[in-house]
């Protein structure tokens, strides 16, 4: 199973640090895989849900156990240009799941997929059955690996 933090997140929603280099790194620290929001504007790399607000060099995003979010076509193009085979990315819209390019498959919220490739993104929001996921992106990501054995979707306010 992959235990993904959702912009750093681990225990809850917290969006005055969300994406910010330094609280991601404690995500990582503790060998989550972290969902980023990355922009590329201006010939710069940028994380940022709503608009590019921290600036970080593209070796920074390079890390093994990110999953960039393309939040503008220019960053999904200049990662296809740079073709490294260790980044994991996506982007996507309205879709119900989406392709990263490492080959997962990302469900959006309430959308049931039954693959160890997919990964249930927020599945607190609707409760979302994740028995079926190889994957879990979520604000309380810590939850669900320490239930990792006996829980199978839980539902957030």
């Amino acid at each position: 199973m992959y235990y993904i933090s959702h912009r750093g997140n681990i225990d809850g929603k917290n969006p005055s640090l969300e994406n910010q280099p330094d609280y991601v790194e404690g995500a990582l620290k503790m060998n989550y895989f972290v969902e980023v929001d990355v922009w590329y504007d201006r010939n710069q790399w940028y994380l940022g849900h709503d608009e590019p607000t921290y600036r970080v060099d593209y070796s920074w995003m390079s890390k093994e156990l990110l999953v960039l979010h393309c939040k503008n076509i220019e960053a999904l193009e200049k990662l296809v240009e740079i073709s490294n085979p260790l980044d994991n990315y996506f982007w996507h819209q309205d879709d119900d799941v989406t392709l990263t390019s490492f080959g997962w498959i990302w469900a959006y919220p309430n959308v049931e997929v039954n693959s160890s490739k997919a990964v249930a993104v927020l599945p607190e929001i609707e409760g979302t059955d994740v028995s079926g996921f190889g994957g879990i992106c979520s604000d309380f990501i810590e939850e669900y690996r320490e239930n990792a054995s006996n829980q199978t979707s839980f539902v957030r306010s």
